[in-house]
């Protein structure tokens, strides 16, 4: 019997599957096959990029699974060089067409990076869900003062902020003004880039309960409210068993070992265009 992804996040209006399967890296036929496996497997979130040059092999993948359209969650992320409104609204055209479909469920700006204001960037955004192109839309690693700005320009719209998010990386400030705003934070590299294998709390943890650090990483984050997580794997077994993630309940005690791994300082991605973070 196949499982599925069942856990979800409400975030304002949407209902995001809090376990995604993310493509960044994946490329070419190892894409399309592990978007067919992911599918097939259960999961019910798949996050691609325009930035990831992989839109094509992610529709080819959804479309080899057969997936009901309506059944599964696609999000992608506008990049910064087409965030000029008339540039942005071709960009998504041509993504759907990558993607293979009339529609993604999450349509989100990828980096805080604008010319001037963010307004016309962020109104042009809002268009593509009023012509039926997204469902939904959010932003991508926006800081506390731009996701205070974002949303005084948008209003009640935005339902996540995708940021890097793990055991390492202390986002306790972004998450609590996420919530008061009834916004999810999706964690990108949520293993953090393997290091979660190399700590010795992590896999103690692990070990007591029969299973990998990838999987309690996981179990950390989805245990927590209004966070999404969607780990990469480029192999069917690992995607497999980022299942039991979802499923295992770690008690106070476990958590509250893991929360102290984090610190301001924990961030693994900081590219030269990245804002100044909080």
């Amino acid at each position: 019997m196949m499982q599925t992804t069942e856990k979800t996040v409400r975030a304002r209006n949407t209902v995001i599957p809090a376990l995604g399967f993310g493509t960044y890296e994946l490329t070419g036929s190892d894409c399309r096959e592990m978007v067919r496996v992911a599918l097939e497997a259960g999961y019910r979130h798949i996050d691609t990029a325009q930035v990831y040059e992989n839109e094509e092999q992610v529709g080819a993948g959804i479309k080899d699974a057969g997936t009901d359209r309506e059944s599964f969650f696609l999000t992608t992320k506008v990049w910064f060089d087409n965030y000029e409104p008339a540039k942005l609204e071709t960009s998504v055209e041509n993504s759907l067409r990558k993607l293979k479909t009339d529609y993604v469920d999450l349509l989100l700006l990828h980096w805080p990076v604008f010319e001037g204001s963010m307004e016309p960037t962020l109104e042009a955004l809002l268009k593509q869900k009023e012509k039926g192109r997204t469902k939904a839309v959010g932003i991508s690693n926006f800081t506390l003062s731009q996701l205070e700005k974002a949303c005084e320009i948008t209003g009640q719209e935005l339902v996540t902020n995708q940021v890097e998010y793990h055991p390492f990386l202390d986002q306790s400030k972004m998450l609590d003004r996420l919530a008061q705003k009834e916004m999810a934070l999706t964690a990108y590299s949520p293993l953090a880039r393997g290091k979660i294998f190399e700590d010795e709390t992590v896999t103690e943890i692990a070990r007591q309960h029969g299973v990998d650090a990838a999987q309690i990483t996981l179990a950390w984050l989805l245990g927590q409210p209004g966070v999404v997580a969607i780990p990469k794997s480029s192999s069917r077994e690992h995607a497999l068993s980022n299942f039991k993630g979802a499923e295992i309940e770690l008690s106070a005690e476990e958590r509250a070992a893991i929360d102290k791994l984090g610190s301001p300082e924990g961030r693994l991605i900081d590219p030269s265009f990245a804002p100044d973070w909080d």
